[in-house]
């Protein structure tokens, strides 16, 4: 399979290449320093950014499918990444009749997100979380969701509550109604564990789907 990957610099999406290049699988991914590419030997870089649409039609070209693990590099600052560099995927896979992609999200994307937690977290989040500190963050989420939800591919939007750099632990949560009560965080090795199962499943094609530890 040919796999396009956007964002495959960052934590998750390092993982996402290393675990499609180990199943054997074709991959290009956009970057912006290909120096700074640990895989770039064994991939095929487009070096360039998401908001460069010749940039990402490069990347799609002759691409099955794609993962996205766009974004923001800080979660105190407005980052416009997702808003701008989504629906330009968006658009570049339509054009390229690429269907399946496979996006990193946040719990926070969704007001239903919530729904499962006891009253004093869901307040805490609500109030405190969502409207300070992580503001920008879950702004730019929900941005990607309505670039996602009306458009005709098979997307779906995998949604994490906080990512850790800890050692795949093999066994999670799922429910694609809200996070799991209690939930709080996931290593991204099982991110990447499921982000990758799912680009073949069909599952949660066209939805949204909470995971956490």
């Amino acid at each position: 399979m040919n796999i396009a990957i956007f964002g495959a610099s960052g934590a998750t999406g390092r993982l996402l290449t290393e675990r499609s290049l180990a199943a054997g699988h074709r991959v290009a991914a956009l970057v912006r320093t290909p120096a700074k590419f640990a895989s770039a030997g064994r991939v095929r870089v487009v070096q360039g950014d998401v908001f460069n649409p010749a940039a990402i039609a490069d990347t799609l070209q002759g691409a099955d499918a794609v993962f996205s693990a766009l974004g923001a590099k800080s979660p105190f600052d407005k980052d416009d990444t997702l808003e701008r560099g989504i629906p330009l995927i968006v658009e570049g896979m339509r054009a390229a009749g690429v269907k399946r992609i496979v996006v990193l999200g946040s719990s926070g994307a969704l007001d239903s997100a919530l729904d499962k937690q006891p009253a004093w977290r869901r307040w805490i989040v609500e109030h405190v979380v969502y409207t300070t500190l992580l503001k920008w963050p879950v702004e730019a989420q929900r941005a990607q969701w309505r670039a996602l939800a009306p458009s005709s591919l098979d997307w779906t939007m995998v949604m994490p509550p906080m990512l850790t750099n800890g050692p795949a632990k093999g066994h999670l949560r799922v429910d694609g109604e809200a996070l799991p009560r209690n939930g709080s965080s996931i290593s991204r090795a099982d991110v990447a564990d499921f982000m990758f199962h799912e680009l073949t499943a069909r599952e949660w094609v066209g939805k949204g789907v909470y995971i956490c530890h």
